[in-house]
């Protein structure tokens, strides 16, 4: 192993047993472009399990954090907690950067969007070697670590409400586009009218929102967007 990934061994607190796991979680696809000999590859395949993973520890932490809290705002919690904004920040803040292996004009970009959402991949594919490695316990409690003690912020001052933002974020990262939103309908009497708009991206339906204002409707329609994270991949 690379002597500098035994020092994130240490900031971890254990030993992999397969060491080439964690070099390739901190692999990017450029490095592997600029260095076609090395003996492991990008981490775009951890990255992939390493995002259900988080998902699903963070999912059921959700469930049972708070149990009477309906699914539409467990899943603007989850949006708002695990968001590319927000791993980004927990991978700088257990020193990621240090550790990334990408290619001479990656290695120059810094300080960017770019290396943001490359941070935020390398924070999943490091969970997926985790997993992989030490098995789903020791994930969650890395999961947990990096990410549980920003929830109470996030719920408390409904940090979480504006869904709308981390979709626009989101849809611009990933696909370059900016969603629109349209009403569908309008019923009941201007005091009291029922709302049903929908979120698209170019004229592409993403979902559909309800609500007693536009604006509360669009934010429904925009946290249904987030459960829908195929759209969001590259």
């Amino acid at each position: 192993m690379e002597p500098q990934f035994k020092k994130f061994e240490k900031k971890l607190g254990f030993t992999f047993n397969d060491s080439q796991l964690l070099m390739q979680a901190f692999t990017h696809r450029s490095y592997i472009n600029e260095n076609p000999g090395v003996a492991w590859h990008h981490n775009e395949r951890l990255e992939f399990l390493g995002d259900a993973v988080l998902e699903l520890v963070t999912t059921k932490h959700l469930f049972e954090k708070y149990p009477k809290r309906p699914e539409g705002e467990l899943t603007a919690f989850r949006a708002a907690l695990v968001n590319t904004q927000s791993i980004s920040a927990a991978a700088k803040e257990w020193g990621m950067n240090d550790f990334l292996l990408l290619s001479k004009g990656e290695a120059k970009d810094e300080n960017t969007k770019a290396r943001d959402y490359i941070l935020a991949n390398t924070f999943e594919a490091v969970i997926g070697s985790i997993y992989l490695d030490q098995g789903y316990d020791v994930a969650g409690d890395f999961i947990e670590k990096s990410l549980f003690g920003k929830l109470d912020e996030i719920v408390e001052q409904s940090l979480w409400r504006d869904a709308k933002s981390w979709v626009q974020e989101e849809s611009q990262e990933h696909m370059g586009v900016t969603p629109t939103y349209k009403v569908l309908s309008a019923q009941g009497p201007d005091h009291d009218k029922d709302f049903v708009i929908g979120i698209y991206f170019d004229d592409v339906l993403i979902a559909k929102g309800e609500g007693k204002s536009k604006q509360e409707a669009q934010q429904d329609a925009a946290t249904k967007a987030l459960t829908k994270k195929g759209w969001a991949k590259k």
